[in-house]
């Protein structure tokens, strides 16, 4: 990892009518809208599924640095996020993040440190701790042969 602070640069552009397309040096673009929920065409990422799947990517990426920090071996790790959006004293916020996530891990493994793993994880996931969103974990682990 590099020194911190990192910076992150992303453009967006637009005209009245077309989509808002992000672009980001050396990455491909991405159109966006707003969702079905604001008028949105429901076809497209928006701003809301980009910091939910934000989410989801983060602690993934989370465990995978955690597990092998901890050489805790590991199958597959599935993470579907549901985020709640509320109008909260006036203003609109996700005020939760619901996390079910699924670990696949070989025969034998200690069930108790891979669930200490991914809540460890949750814990240290840089998107939700950078928001005043709660988020919950619910966990299931699956033995494989």
């Amino acid at each position: 990892m590099q020194d911190l602070p990192h910076h992150y640069k992303v453009s967006a552009n637009a005209n009245a009518e077309s989509l808002v397309v992000l672009s980001s040096m050396g990455l491909e673009s991405l159109d966006t809208a707003g969702p079905p929920e604001f008028g949105g065409p429901g076809d497209v990422w928006s701003p809301e599924t980009l910091l939910v799947g934000a989410v989801a990517n983060c602690f993934i990426l989370t465990f995978r640095a955690i597990a092998r920090a901890s050489r805790f071996d590991w199958a597959s790790l599935s993470c579907d996020v549901s985020g709640t959006l509320e109008k909260v004293e006036r203003a609109t916020q996700f005020t939760a993040f619901n996390l079910r996530v699924e670990l696949t891990v070989p025969a034998g493994t200690d069930e108790k440190k891979a669930q200490g793993l991914l809540e460890k994880a949750e814990r240290n996931c840089l998107i939700t701790n950078s928001m005043k969103a709660t988020s919950h974990l619910q966990t299931t682990l699956q033995i494989t042969d």
